[in-house]
C-alpha cells in the first residue's frame, strides 16, 4: 500500500434530524443525515410525510398546471367542433 495517498479512517458521529446520534468509523469525521431506524416510517410503522425542499407542493403545482392546461386545449378543441357544426350547417341551409 502506497503511503499518504489514502484518507484517515477514523471515528465519526452521525447525527440525525431527529436528534438521535451514533458512532462509526469513516473517513468523514461528521455525517447529518434526515433519516434513521429510530425516525423511519418503516422502522416505526406510523406513517408520515417527509417533505425535502417542498418537493410534494412543487409536485402538486405541476400537476394542477397540467390539469389546467388538458382543460384549456379540450375546451378550445370543443369550441373548434362547434364552429365546423355551425360552418357545415349553413352551407347545408344554401
Amino acid at each position: 500500500m502506497k503511503k499518504n495517498i489514502h484518507p484517515n479512517y477514523e471515528k465519526t458521529i452521525i447525527e440525525c434530524a431527529c436528534g438521535n446520534k451514533w458512532e462509526s468509523k469513516s473517513t468523514v469525521k461528521s455525517i447529518k443525515v434526515e433519516l434513521c431506524s429510530s425516525c423511519h416510517p418503516f422502522f416505526t410503522g406510523k406513517q408520515k410525510l417527509i417533505d425535502t425542499a417542498g418537493r410534494v407542493d412543487k409536485f402538486k403545482a405541476r400537476l394542477d398546471a397540467a390539469s389546467k392546461a388538458r382543460d384549456q386545449i379540450t375546451a378550445k378543441k370543443e369550441k373548434e367542433a362547434l364552429r365546423a357544426q355551425k360552418k357545415a350547417e349553413k352551407l347545408e341551409n344554401q
